[in-house]
């Protein structure tokens, strides 16, 4: 049974540097009775749908094994592993965040790029706000959420307001993408930044409007397994699975890009 650890619980904050990471993918993995065990996982915000998904497909391969995790702002995730959190996997929604783990010395393996995903407006059912575009985040007229700058979509948001000239003006800004999407769905803002994905998973709660700019800030996600990994080997498989053809099936279903 998978169960999910709560990220606020641990201490977090922030600091960002870049990395490059690999883009090959694997084929189905075989189900072996090799591993057992909790393995922890520590996601991106916006992964929580298809990894929730996927974890219940590996726990299914893998008897004898569950999956644990923790969603949030990989900043703050990345922070709780370099002060111990006890951690198989890491996956990220930027390369930044994994770099900084990297630099701490808690993964030796090389991150590996799994999809992408871009920035995609999200406004409440019937665009009560009547937006229309990136531009309206420049006015002081519309409620606007977005997520803090120092967060992957945060700081995705930030870049293409300086490729479209708009000088947001946000009401709120939260601390992942999760909670910007519930000031929409909960109508207390006219309109946020979101991850595409994210407009997805909400279905017919909310409505997404793209915008050209999301092409100048696509985010690439990067996983890998923590070299002090607790359960090193279902660790690894756990990577591997991120990566086949079966996992390929539910990220593309829910509207991330292929690496």
């Amino acid at each position: 049974m998978i169960r999910s650890l709560s990220a606020v619980a641990l201490t977090g904050a922030v600091a960002l540097t870049l990395v490059g990471c690999g883009s090959d993918k694997s084929s189905d993995p075989a189900p072996t009775d090799k591993i057992s065990g909790t393995v922890t996982v520590f996601a991106a915000a916006s992964l929580t749908e298809t990894f929730t998904e996927l974890g219940k497909q590996f726990e299914a391969a893998h008897p004898g094994v569950e999956v644990v995790y923790s969603f949030g702002a990989s900043s703050a995730l990345a922070q709780q592993i370099e002060q111990g959190a006890p951690v198989d996997v890491f996956a990220s929604a930027a390369p930044k965040n994994m770099q900084q783990v990297v630099d701490a010395g808690d993964i030796t393996a090389t991150p590996v790029t799994f999809v992408r995903n871009r920035l995609e407006i999200a406004v409440p059912k019937g665009n009560p706000g009547h937006i229309t575009g990136l531009a309206d985040f420049g006015k002081t007229e519309p409620k606007i959420a977005l997520c803090a700058e120092q967060v992957p979509c945060g700081a995705a948001a930030k870049s293409v307001f300086e490729v479209a000239g708009v000088h947001p003006q946000p009401d709120t800004r939260e601390a992942d993408v999760k909670a910007v999407l519930t000031k929409v769905t909960l109508g207390e803002v006219d309109a946020a930044l979101v991850y595409r994905t994210d407009v997805e998973a909400a279905g017919d709660k909310v409505e997404g409007i793209d915008f050209p700019e999301a092409d100048k800030a696509i985010n690439d996600y990067p996983v890998a397994p923590l070299a002090k990994a607790p359960n090193s080997a279902a660790a690894a498989a756990f990577v591997e699975f991120v990566r086949s053809d079966r996992a390929r099936t539910v990220f593309t279903k829910a509207g991330f890009d292929n690496p």
